[in-house]
């Protein structure tokens, strides 16, 4: 894992970017119309890569940002009062930090987009913002807990240890 401020940082853009292109396709697939239920898969198409591409490659940048800022900050501290170092599996380990990063970081990026892309760019009421922003996260959790764990955390981990082997 990063060691030095250059390593952090490094790896912090390549969980922000793997983060913010997995949350995109979700969510633009969504506002395309795909969901979960019978059939619902079946209307998606490719389109869904390059809108999801064309937000993610700023939206990185905002989850670069408060991840740096709070989001990493707060999720370590969540941690700590779960995690035992000196006694905890590695992977224990792994798994809280990154869930409760998770559970700073999604409500931080679900206000984010709440205000972007249904205050801003769709123009919906200031007024009702607390109801969008509650609705974007409890669409956003569960994916950004399962993307997170099974998608980009490994992923950034992959990626990072090719370039940085010790």
């Amino acid at each position: 894992m990063p060691e030095t401020k250059a390593e952090k940082i490094i790896f912090g853009v390549l969980m922000s970017v793997s983060m913010a292109i997995g949350m995109e396709v979700y969510n633009v697939a969504i506002k395309m119309g795909c969901n979960a239920m019978p059939g619902g898969l079946s209307s998606m198409t490719n389109q869904v890569f390059p809108d999801a591409l064309a937000e993610a490659a700023y939206m990185w940048i905002f989850v670069f940002l408060f991840s740096n800022l709070w989001g990493n900050r707060l999720g370590h501290a969540l941690a700590a009062k779960i995690i035992r170092p000196e006694q905890d599996n590695p992977f224990f380990i792994t798994l809280m930090v990154s869930s409760c990063t998770v559970l700073v970081m999604c409500p931080t990026m679900s206000m984010v987009a709440a205000i972007l892309f249904n205050v801003i760019l769709a123009g919906n009421p200031i007024s009702q913002l607390p109801a969008i922003w509650v609705g974007t996260l409890i669409k956003n959790f569960p994916m950004a807990l399962l993307w997170n764990l099974f998608a980009a955390g490994p992923f950034s981990r992959l990626v990072f240890g090719k370039l940085f082997r010790r």
